[in-house]
C-alpha cells in the first residue's frame, strides 16, 4: 500500500488525483472502515489511515474518507472547539481549498464562501494570490493552507490576503516548517 501510495502522489498531476479521489472515496472508505483512528470531519473510525508523504512516508496519516491529513484534522478541530465558525454569519475565502473542507464549508448555510486557487479544477474562482480579484475588505475568514511556501513573493500575497480580510476578521495561514526552518518569519500586524 504505501509504494503504491507514493507512486500515485509521485507520478498522476495533483488536478488529476482530486478529480480520482471523488470517485473513489467511497470505496475506500468501505475498505477502511473499523475502530482504531476517528476522523472528526467525518465523524467515522477506521481500521487505520493511509500512510502520506512524497519523500519519506508517514504510517497513519492519510484519512480515507476525507483525504485529510493531521494538519487539516487538526484544523478542524481548532474551528469546532475554539471558534463560532459553524454557526456565525461569515463570508470566507479559501485558497487552495482542501477537497473536503471546500464540500463541507459549501454546505454551511451560515457561510458565503468562495474558493479560489489558480489551478485546481475544483473551485469557484481562477485566482493568482499575488493579485486576487477581490476588492479591499472583502471577507470575514481567510484561510490559505500550505499555499505560500510554494510563492516565491510570500509578502506580496501575505499583503494581499490582508487587503481582502475585513478589519476585526481572522484568518488561519499554514505553511511548511521546512522552508522557514533557520529562518526568521515574518509577522504582520495592523
Amino acid at each position: 500500500m504505501k509504494k503504491v501510495t507514493k507512486l500515485l502522489l509521485n507520478k498522476i498531476p495533483r488536478p488529476m488525483l482530486i478529480k480520482m479521489s471523488v470517485w473513489a472515496r467511497p470505496l475506500i472508505y468501505k475498505f477502511f472502515k473499523g475502530d482504531q483512528f476517528f476522523d472528526p470531519i467525518d465523524g467515522r473510525s477506521y481500521r487505520k489511515f493511509l500512510p502520506y508523504g512524497y519523500g519519506n512516508q508517514r504510517e497513519n496519516a492519510l484519512s480515507p474518507g476525507t483525504l485529510s491529513l493531521e494538519r487539516h484534522r487538526q484544523m478542524w478541530l481548532y474551528l469546532q472547539n475554539e471558534t463560532d465558525f459553524f454557526i456565525k454569519n461569515a463570508k470566507v475565502l479559501h485558497i487552495a481549498p482542501e477537497q473536503e473542507f471546500l464540500r463541507k464549508f459549501k454546505r454551511m448555510r451560515n457561510l458565503d464562501y468562495i474558493s479560489a486557487d489558480l489551478f485546481s479544477p475544483i473551485v469557484d474562482v481562477k485566482a493568482d494570490i499575488l493579485d486576487l480579484p477581490f476588492a479591499d475588505e472583502s471577507f470575514d475568514i481567510v484561510f490559505c493552507n500550505h499555499v505560500l511556501e510554494h510563492i516565491e513573493d510570500d509578502a506580496k500575497a501575505m499583503s494581499e490576503l490582508y487587503r481582502v480580510l475585513r478589519p476585526g476578521g481572522w484568518g488561519i495561514l499554514q505553511v511548511s516548517d521546512e522552508k522557514f526552518s533557520g529562518k526568521n518569519i515574518r509577522r504582520f500586524h495592523d
